[in-house]
């Protein structure tokens, strides 16, 4: 186990309030360029406000700890939450209002610190996670206590980039995470075994339009994971892989990271393989990067996986 100094030196890229002062154009290109080489961006404390009486309302939440919802979801382009366990219809309608609000907010402060992304990047879900992390009843590939990197069975990226922003909300007790990488190294050693080259074979075979136009008719009945590809295909089956996979859990080198109460941190988490291993009261937005965006394209997983494989895809 590294320690505490090495840690932010191979994984975090802190960022203090005075330096958020003189943010520019330069700055967040390289912020970029950090994300996409696996780097974590820690903020000691939150960079843009949420009101106290909003996180003391969060704090006293009680969620049921059912095995179906994992976390108290929002869906900021239709106003919708899902997953929520309220007394009362108007604590739901506060909890939508608060999750409305931090999605705006989180969303604004990464338009400016990562301007390049923010012109052509998709707001997806953000989530309310007020559950205590260890020791939490999940099933095997629900976990998120195993080191995993990220795939979304229901919304494919094609290739695009999973960027996530967390804020730990706890006022006492940090969030605390196992970090595994880089990604290239994780998909050398276990892609293969996790199926790259049946997909990638399969992928091969496929005549283009033919799968365009099911994936089109998939999209129009609104079937689950519609418009998958073989990028997304493979994506979902490294997820379970590397939660399943006793020698990545026990052998591969991991670094433990504390993230303060309080403090805010952002990621790429298709890239860098992490594991909560215990922390109460978080929450989290998350955006889809398309690769035209991409300071370092040739670092995002499709990029990696194909130069594996020799096959396109997406």
């Amino acid at each position: 186990m590294k320690t505490a100094v090495q840690e932010a030196v191979n994984w975090c890229r802190r960022i203090a309030g005075p330096e958020l002062q003189r943010w520019g154009r330069e700055q967040a290109l390289e912020c970029c360029r950090q994300l996409e080489e696996g780097r974590i961006v820690l903020l000691e404390s939150m960079p843009f406000s949420l009101p106290a009486e909003a996180i003391e309302f969060l704090l006293s939440h009680r969620q049921s700890t059912s095995r179906y919802h994992k976390n108290i979801s929002y869906r900021p382009m239709n106003d919708r939450l899902k997953g929520a366990h309220s007394a009362s219809r108007s604590e739901t309608l506060r909890l939508r209002r608060i999750m409305g609000d931090y999605s705006r907010a989180a969303s604004d402060f990464l338009g400016r610190l990562l301007s390049p992304y923010a012109s052509t990047w998709a707001l997806d879900f953000a989530s309310f996670r007020p559950i205590e992390e260890e020791g939490r009843p999940l099933s095997l590939h629900k976990r998120n206590d195993l080191l995993h990197v990220d795939a979304f069975p229901s919304r494919p990226t094609r290739g695009s980039r999973i960027l996530r922003i967390f804020s730990n909300i706890n006022p006492q007790k940090p969030r605390l995470w196992n970090v595994a990488g880089p990604f290239d190294a994780v998909a050398r050693k276990y892609a293969n075994a996790a199926g790259l080259e049946r997909i990638a074979q399969s992928a091969g075979r496929r005549p283009g339009r033919f799968n365009r136009s099911m994936r089109a008719m998939a999209t129009q009945v609104g079937w689950p994971g519609a418009g998958r590809s073989p990028y997304d295909e493979f994506m979902l089956a490294f997820h379970d892989f590397l939660k399943e996979s006793a020698d990545f859990q026990n052998n591969f080198g991991k670094t433990r990271i504390e993230f303060p109460a309080g403090s805010t941190w952002i990621v790429l988490t298709d890239c860098v393989a992490h594991a909560v291993l215990s922390g109460q009261f978080a929450l989290e937005q998350t955006f889809i990067v398309p690769a035209q965006a991409l300071a370092v394209p040739d670092k995002a997983p499709i990029s990696i996986l194909e130069s594996l494989c020799n096959t396109r895809l997406a």
